[in-house]
């Protein structure tokens, strides 16, 4: 990564698809469904997928370049767009039937007032982190709000001969996401309750209730995500990414989770109504079945999993594993295939 800085360099293209091919020959009697490149669309933030730019963490500084040109940021998404596009060719090469597909971090806004401008904030921003890269990755082009966008800070993409070609012939089968909360979206400075959430906050909903951590829990934004999605691209959804951190209590080898099994139960019956509606939700999977550090905040007791790992922040504890209370729950739900949510 330092050597090339990343895919600021258009030779490392060819490694990654080189690396592509590889597990895809391995594996091409084992696995069907892939994706590419994981929550793509953090690369549209300056602190969103460093290491895209070969740069490791905040605090590591290229001396030849600001930590966010944005020229070079959108440089190296636009080869990270073009390494998918032939990952893509090449896997339906090796097994017409792959479906391979993209996976973004969708965090669902919504104007906080009824005031044009915070519908005009909210759309703004809604296309710019959650719509743009799926655009490019489906429909296989940028869209008219980019080009905007790279006219008004003067950013100059390098594109060859064939480069747009290959974007629409390497568009993906399907479209996974993560989904954990929503947030608001407004234009007003002051005044403005925040809450946090996955990467990106924003002004506070007053109709929904949040985690330990103040992300805003919304299973109704869930069904609304599906919808906007399903219409938008016409190809099956996939949800890869969908949980609840929070604080568990272990005593006398038991976890008692019911938190955890509401949001679940509540996520998961949306989801029902959203495919009786139409839409193709091919897939679904939780964050995650363990407990593990988590990577937003990098502590331990940030717990998300079926299964309790006996591990403390300060690195304690003997590691031995638990089932939860929703370890039992979830394995009802799978044995019914969402059918028992009780």
């Amino acid at each position: 990564m330092k050597t090339y800085q990343g895919f600021s360099d258009r030779r490392v293209i060819d490694y990654f698809v080189r690396y592509a091919v590889t597990v895809f020959e391995r594996y091409k009697d084992k696995v069907k469904y892939w994706l590419t490149f994981n929550e793509i669309n953090f690369a549209t933030m300056p602190k969103g997928n460093l290491n895209i730019l070969g740069i490791l963490d905040d605090r590591t500084e290229d001396h030849n370049h600001p930590f966010d040109d944005k020229t070079r940021r959108y440089q190296a998404l636009h080869h990270v767009f073009l390494a998918s596009a032939r990952a893509v060719v090449e896997g339906h090469r090796i097994r017409p039937d792959f479906r391979i597909g993209c996976m973004l971090c969708h965090i669902t806004m919504y104007p906080l007032t009824c005031s044009p401008d915070d519908m005009l904030e909210y759309q703004e921003l809604d296309h710019f982190f959650n719509d743009f890269c799926g655009d490019v990755q489906v429909k296989g082009e940028y869209p008219y709000y980019m080009q905007y966008y790279f006219e008004k800070n003067q950013i100059e993409l390098k594109m060859q001969e064939g480069d747009l070609e290959l974007l629409k012939s390497g568009t993906v089968d399907f479209y996974s996401f993560s989904y954990y909360m929503t947030n608001c979206v407004t234009k007003r400075k002051e005044g403005v309750e925040l809450t946090l959430g996955n990467l990106m906050g924003g002004a506070k909903n007053p109709y929904l209730k949040a985690s330990d951590w103040g992300w805003q829990i919304d299973p109704q934004g869930l069904r609304f995500t599906l919808h906007k999605l399903y219409n938008r691209y016409h190809v099956p959804l996939m949800i890869v990414e969908n949980g609840i951190g929070a604080v568990d209590e272990l005593e006398d080898g038991k976890v008692h989770d019911p938190y955890r099994i509401a949001y679940l139960r509540d996520h998961i019956a949306q989801m029902r109504l959203a495919v009786e509606s139409g839409v193709d939700l091919m897939g679904y999977t939780m964050w995650g079945p363990f407990d593990l550090i988590s990577a937003g905040t990098g502590e331990m007791k940030k717990r998300y999993g079926f299964i309790y790992i006996d591990r403390e922040n300060d690195g304690s504890g003997s590691l031995k594993r638990y089932k939860k209370d929703s370890f039992y729950w979830y394995q009802k739900v799978i044995a019914s295939n969402g059918a028992d949510l009780q």
